[in-house]
């Protein structure tokens, strides 16, 4: 169980930076993350993350790439988590 919370927080983590260094790259006209990079972090894990960056620094949230995919992403998260949990640990 360890290594999995490690894994949640680490990859969540890593969605909250890439939303924030994302929104300095746009602010600044420098290079940009692609988004399919910042959806494929959210779709490996990192969708809680990912979706508190996005309001913190308000940045993706006219997409509704973004502003639907992310909060389905982390649903199908919890519900999978959920299930997991129950038929591995009972």
């Amino acid at each position: 169980m360890k290594p999995v919370l490690i894994y949640l927080l680490s990859v969540n983590a890593l969605g909250f930076l890439l939303m924030l260094i994302d929104k300095y790259k746009a602010r600044k006209k420098l290079w940009r993350i692609p988004e399919a990079t910042l959806m494929w972090v959210a779709a490996l894990g990192g969708s809680l993350g990912s979706l508190l960056g996005m309001y913190t620094v308000r940045h993706k949230t006219k997409h509704p790439k973004f502003t639907i995919g992310v909060p389905v992403l982390l649903a199908l998260q919890i519900v999978l988590g959920l299930l997991v949990y129950r038929f591995l640990c009972f």
